[in-house]
């Protein structure tokens, strides 16, 4: 049996995160067939199980996040080299080390996901250093995946790289009805509201998100997400927490509260740009949500054009002003019959399997 070992996330069981979701579902679906490690951080998991879902978990004491995430990622693949059969990267962290590791670049299989290096939050100085990070994976790796038909197209472009398309999944969220005990503790369930769950960093348009809601008196916002993580988060939350058309809560990991506040919101709102297929945009598809999306361009790709679409505050503003029932329940509708042909965990993992066996 091959051994296998998925890089790059903080580690799994996962809570938040695209690339936790992706190495949790990979290891249920194909721990059948491979043997697999799953390499986690044991400053940012705070329960240190040794197994979990038949996959062995392998802990590196130091943080997945910020900077010290190049080290984490290195390191881990610096020890899994030799032992695995296939190496599963996700992500940019270790683009500095791979050069040094090219006589096993036949067992590195990449997914850098989304285009880290334009992230807004990133200085130039930052960008720059992601960048090369990103060049030297994709120069070094053997097999690489896209997410998303933009990703595809601009490694093909930029680096006259070929690359495996394979998406998310979505299919574990769930359609749940309003009970009375959650509206206990959220009231709003009882009005037509919009909502999105998303990381509160900027290039994800929090701000711009928040301010068209604020110059329309349909319905209100409700914004999930990690608030208190960043400064730029603390500052966003302090200005517009006391907003009647703003309802900003903290991230929620129980799966079923989230899950009731998803599925009976009247508008998906989805606000992020840095490139790839999101996660949360393909589980509210798999929810039959109706969307409306910042056009991106990799958006566009994700919803096959079936969503509505904005660039500015304006555009969000008439999207909202113009919303109608009917219209939206059909583009949920449309969301759904793709996701079920596009976004299902067992099938995304079947084509994680024909890579790693070279098919």
């Amino acid at each position: 049996m091959l051994k296998i070992a998925i890089l790059g996330t903080r580690g799994i069981p996962n809570n938040y995160g695209g690339f936790e979701t992706l190495a949790e579902y990979l290891v249920e679906y194909l721990s059948k067939d491979f043997e697999i490690t799953v390499f986690c951080s044991s400053k940012d998991i705070p329960t240190k199980m040794v197994e979990f879902k038949s996959a062995k978990l392998k802990y590196i004491p130091i943080s997945s996040h910020g900077a010290t995430g190049i080290f984490y990622d290195s390191i881990s693949l610096i020890l899994s080299v030799r032992k695995y059969d296939k190496i599963l990267l996700l992500g940019f962290g270790g683009g500095f080390v791979i050069p040094f590791l090219k006589m096993y670049s036949h067992k590195i299989i990449l997914n850098i996901g989304g285009l880290d290096w334009k992230r807004n939050k990133w200085s130039p100085k930052v960008k720059k250093v992601i960048k090369l990070a990103e060049k030297l994976l994709v120069q070094y790796s053997d097999r690489i995946i896209s997410d998303n038909r933009g990703i595809q197209d601009y490694l093909l472009k930029e680096y006259g790289k070929t690359s495996s398309l394979i998406a998310y999944g979505g299919d574990q969220v769930k359609k749940i009805s309003i009970t009375p005990s959650s509206i206990i503790e959220y009231p709003f369930l009882k009005t037509q509201y919009a909502f999105i769950v998303t990381r509160i960093q900027e290039d994800n348009n929090i701000e711009m998100l928040l301010k068209s809601f604020l110059l329309q008196q349909i319905m209100p916002l409700v914004m999930v997400g990690n608030w208190d993580n960043s400064p730029f988060g603390k500052k966003i939350k302090s200005k517009y927490e006391n907003e009647t058309n703003l309802i900003l809560l903290d991230a929620i990991y129980d799966r079923q509260k989230l899950d009731i506040l998803r599925s009976n919101c009247a508008i998906y709102v989805h606000g992020h740009s840095a490139g790839g297929t999101n996660p949360s945009l393909v589980e509210a598809m798999c929810l039959g949500l109706p969307v409306f999306a910042f056009a991106s361009g990799y958006n566009e790709y994700t919803t096959f054009d079936k969503a509505k679409y904005f660039k500015n505050e304006s555009e969000l503003v008439h999207l909202i002003e113009t919303y109608e029932t009917q219209e939206a329940v059909n583009i949920g509708k449309d969301l759904k019959k793709l996701a079920e042909k596009h976004y299902i965990w067992a099938d995304i993992a079947n084509e994680y399997k024909k890579v790693i066996l070279n098919k």
